[in-house]
């Protein structure tokens, strides 16, 4: 009889701990029935779906699944594609009702401790943004009023009600997303540099500005993966990347991996930032940034860092990575010994000049067309007095159309060259899949720039020239 009551215990225990997983959330929607209603949460500036019910005629319905949900800040989409914001968390089996009016004024909580208090917060939020917008708005219109001292004042102590707000969450719901969501909301706060009266101004707000950046991500737990389902940590990380960052590629590329070593040990986050980092210097349109392209390649992916991604990938990328090192900014362009239509043989090292444009390109490329004539005529024209001399790589092997277009734009004063024999693998080193592409070479052979279209080389070369008479 002991065994069987033990084993009834045990079986009821197990079924109890069963249900327990999972998540539960039962939904009323007042003025809502009859409808579908979705569960979504926040993931790279998107809303994803996680579950969607429909609800009865009563406006009632239940959320549910037998794994729990990834904690985050989730969202309820309603019919008139109006939703509102609910935390998910540890406590998974709740229940919560709201007027569709009006759903965060309206909404009431049980068995969510976290979303109670959340919701809280948002109401106070909203009666905030209110008042500051009224307040913005009499300033607008009113600007010579005698008030606006007063106005701003108040506005001044609107934002030090909200910081007191998040302090209070803060210190009531310690160890919590709840806790950690609030406080990556909050601005660094930079010191008074200005009180040091031995700073110029400039110092000053070279100091604020290395503080700001250096500081950043301070009151972001990068540990927490949850806050990647967030409304605001991607827009957090783009306005880091994109406006506090140097946009040059060694800046870019020091800053990611600094970024993404303050999520060491949360492989979620990690992946994420690596994700983020890399595809942000590959798809930027900054010249040279395929150096920090390259950098955060090897760093994370060729290093086999990054254990999510195939072979396929790997390979592919590696293959890029090989194609684009010899040509990086600042690297000396690969020689190239090729030959005149005469095969008179030309080393692109041998080409003594102070700036040399070097253009892979066809005459039955419709761009070049376009961009040949203007590199005469905007670049060689103007400055080969200043020792600029153009070196023109043919990429094709037939010759008749080449020399024909030679000669009907007037350029026999280039350089122009091919690879008749297919031996000075340029497609490779110079990283050449379309046509036209311009390098711009130092009397060094540096490459300075590249990829650049024939109208941005003369500002190009004004400014290096500037540089050198300084």
């Amino acid at each position: 009889m002991k065994r069987i009551i033990f084993l009834f215990i045990a079986t009821v225990t197990f079924v109890t701990s069963a249900t327990a997983q999972g998540y539960k959330i039962d939904v009323n929607i007042n003025g809502w029935q009859d409808t579908t209603l979705i569960l979504g949460h926040y993931f790279n500036k998107k809303m994803l779906v996680n579950d969607t019910i429909d609800l009865d005629s009563n406006g009632n319905g239940t959320f549910t699944g037998e794994e729990k949900l990834p904690g985050g800040v989730y969202i309820i989409y309603m019919p008139d594609q109006n939703f509102f914001d609910i935390i998910i968390d540890d406590e998974q089996h709740f229940q919560i009702a709201a007027d569709k009016s009006n759903p965060v004024n309206t909404l009431t909580v049980k068995n969510n401790k976290q979303e109670a208090a959340f919701n809280k917060y948002q109401r106070f939020i909203a009666k905030q943004q209110e008042k500051a917008k009224s307040l913005q708005e009499q300033i607008k219109t009113s600007p010579d009023d005698p008030s606006v001292a007063d106005w701003k004042k108040d506005l001044g102590s609107l934002s030090t009600e909200v910081n007191k707000q998040w302090d209070h969450i803060t210190a009531n719901n310690p160890n919590t997303f709840l806790a950690s969501f609030i406080t990556a909301m909050r601005e660094v706060e930079i010191p008074d540099f200005a009180a040091d009266k031995s700073l110029n101004d400039s110092i000053i707000q070279w100091k604020k500005y290395e503080y700001y950046k250096n500081h950043y991500f301070d009151n972001i737990d990068m540990k927490d993966d949850r806050l990647l389902r967030t409304p605001f940590f991607t827009n957090k990380l783009e306005s880091f990347f994109t406006k506090t960052v140097f946009q040059m590629p060694d800046s870019l590329s020091k800053e990611a991996k600094r970024i993404v070593k303050l999520a060491e040990g949360n492989s979620e986050m990690e992946k994420y930032l690596i994700q983020y980092t890399f595809n942000l210097v590959n798809e930027s349109k900054v010249m040279g940034m395929d150096a920090a392209m390259v950098d955060l390649a090897e760093t994370f992916y060729l290093s086999g860092k990054a254990d999510w991604v195939d072979q396929e990938f790997i390979d592919k990328l590696q293959d890029r990575v090989s194609k684009l090192k010899p040509n990086l900014l600042g690297n000396t362009a690969p020689d190239l010994k090729l030959y005149t239509p005469n095969k008179e043989a030309y080393k692109l090292s041998e080409v003594f000049a102070n700036y040399t444009i070097l253009v892979f390109w066809e005459p039955d490329c419709g761009h070049c067309k376009k961009e040949i004539p203007e590199i005469k005529e905007l670049v060689y024209d103007k400055y080969q007095d200043k020792g600029v001399k153009v070196f023109a790589v043919y990429t094709q092997f037939e010759t008749e159309h080449w020399t024909e277009f030679i000669a009907e734009k007037q350029l026999e004063e280039w350089i122009n060259v091919y690879d008749p024999y297919n031996q000075s693998n340029f497609r490779n080193l110079y990283d050449i899949y379309s046509t036209p592409v311009i390098y711009v070479l130092d009397k060094d052979k540096k490459i300075v720039a590249k990829r650049i279209g024939a109208e941005q080389i003369p500002d190009f070369l004004d400014h290096q020239f500037n540089l050198v008479n300084k």
